[in-house]
């Protein structure tokens, strides 16, 4: 497979045999702001979830005024909550799928 040269064409042109392409440019449009699209909502939903995750674990974990840095105990709790909390969005996302 190769890239389309073209700048304003930007999808992937495939070899269905030696001399024949396929790219229509309107598919090829399309397909590409799909991707784009969906790769912004991914970076959108890591995003919320960094900070949810960060939210959460900063109101457990810090109790009083922060220094600069934080206590043993303080980043044990943090390490400790972002796993967890990584660990359920991992478990909810694979219920979510078989689901689907």
């Amino acid at each position: 497979m190769s890239y389309n040269s073209d700048p304003l064409v930007n999808c992937e042109v495939i070899n269905l045999q030696s001399t024949d392409y396929c790219c229509l440019s309107l598919t090829c449009g399309v397909h590409s702001f799909l991707a784009s699209l969906q790769q912004e909502k991914e970076k959108a939903m890591v995003s919320e979830m960094i900070g949810k995750l960060t939210s959460a674990c900063w109101d457990k974990c810090i109790t009083g005024t922060p220094g600069s840095k934080f206590s043993s105990s303080e980043s044990n709790c943090l390490t400790n909550c972002a796993q967890r909390y990584m660990d359920m969005s991992l478990i909810i996302m694979k219920r979510f799928q078989q689901g689907s």
